[in-house]
């Protein structure tokens, strides 16, 4: 398999359905004495109905380490249970509500979540769980809908910056050098921009572009408001055009890759903005290329991306009580660490934290940006505007980053508005 095509299949179980897994260890959650939070309803008690798991995978050591996980609470709970990996995940799930009969527990990512909860195909569990507060609070938000946490985040990543440790060190810079501002990323991609390499390369979209928009104190919604064409988001666009106009900054589509991480391993790009899930292509792909992570600099404050998914229970399933039981034994923090170790996910709870980062200890500027990172948009209708704001996006160099801002707003107005009725 290609690069390219190994990420289309990545992204496709990563950012379009899940991001990944949460664990395998001990730990049961409601047949074991535990309670409701004040002021919600409690759930039924599990079953010896099958609990039955859908998920979309990133390849073989996820399905494995899944697999086992679900087997491990299947032998300690008496409760049989079975994992089926979805080809496309949102198409078999959709069917599986349409017919009556969903899996039980559902890989639910954010640009779905809103859909499902609007059709009252998902249980609002989360708010019962005993390890809620342990969550960051980030991930929460992009699980809570009405005020409910509806369920529990499997994993995330974040966007920092990669960068190449030879082309680096070639172009005379140190580790002294690595940029904590706009005006010094300026600095060292115009050093790195040589011949057919760019300095900096990402991706020609809002997910990859929106960290400058967040760095620069915007982004396209706060507050329950869109705010695509702020003054913040303005400026964010106007420097990224100009980084583009003067040659230091490109998108990797223009280099001929299909993603930064692909611009990035050919050494089209000195440097790259993506997310953790670069490690694995870099291991499988681009093997001689030696690299160093660190966080993003910031334009008036720090600012990044973050992606996420939950384990969403159905609110038809056969046996609630026990799909809930089955997520508290996926999510607890041993569970979420074994997972991080089979397949380079990062854990959703904080408390995980400090031992993935000993574990990990390179790939900490990702999990740092939990504190500051933000979500996209992702109410119903919300990926229709991403859509087309990123067909516009991909000829920024050419666009006016005010009128460009002003059509997003305009498409994602109704949007925001709709979803707070």
């Amino acid at each position: 398999m290609t690069s390219t095509n190994r990420r289309k299949a990545f992204l496709a179980a990563v950012l379009t359905l899940p991001l990944a897994l949460s664990a395998c260890g001990g730990g049961s959650g409601f047949d074991s004495g535990s309670k409701p939070s004040e002021g919600s309803a409690a759930l039924p008690t599990p079953t010896k109905n099958e609990v039955s798991v859908l998920i979309g995978s990133s390849g073989d050591a996820e399905t494995k380490a899944v697999t086992d996980a679900v087997k491990a609470w299947s032998a300690k709970s008496g409760i049989p249970a079975k994992v089926q990996v979805a080809a496309d995940l949102p198409q078999q799930a959709a069917q599986g509500f349409a017919s009556g009969k969903p899996a039980d527990v559902v890989y639910t990512a954010t640009d779905v979540f809103a859909s499902w909860v609007k059709a009252g195909n998902l249980e609002p569990y989360g708010d019962q769980l005993e390890n809620k507060d342990d969550y960051y609070p980030g991930l929460q938000e992009a699980f809570t809908k009405d005020d409910k946490l509806y369920c529990a985040p499997k994993d995330f990543s974040t966007l920092q910056l990669v960068i190449n440790d030879e082309l680096w060190k070639e172009a005379g810079l140190t580790d002294a050098d690595h940029p904590k501002t706009w005006e010094e990323l300026e600095t060292v991609a115009k050093k790195l921009t040589k011949g057919k390499v760019k300095g900096l390369a990402l991706g020609p979209e809002v997910q990859r572009l929106g960290v400058f928009l967040a760095q620069a104190g915007g982004g396209l919604e706060k507050d329950g408001e869109a705010t695509a064409n702020s003054a913040e988001n303005v400026e964010a666009l106007t420097f990224v055009k100009k980084a583009m106009t003067d040659g230091w900054m490109a998108y990797s589509s223009d280099l001929g890759s299909g993603w930064g991480g692909e611009a990035f391993g050919k050494q089209q790009a000195a440097m790259v903005i993506e997310g953790n899930w670069i490690t694995g292509a870099m291991q499988n792909d681009f093997k001689d290329v030696k690299y160093t992570v660190v966080e993003l600099p910031q334009g008036k404050e720090k600012g990044t991306l973050q992606y996420t998914n939950c384990w969403g229970v159905t609110a038809k399933g056969d046996n609630i009580g026990g799909a809930v039981d089955l997520v508290e034994y996926l999510t607890t923090t041993e569970q979420q660490l074994a997972f991080a170790k089979a397949f380079g996910v990062m854990p959703s709870l904080q408390s995980a934290k400090e031992q993935w980062s000993k574990d990990n200890p390179t790939m900490v500027p990702f999990i740092n940006g939990a504190d500051y990172a933000q979500n996209l948009p992702a109410e119903v209708g919300a990926a229709d505007v991403i859509k087309d704001m990123n067909a516009q996006l991909s000829q920024l160099k050419s666009k006016d980053p005010k009128v460009l801002l002003d059509g997003v707003q305009a498409n994602l107005e109704p949007v925001v508005a709709d979803a707070g009725k």
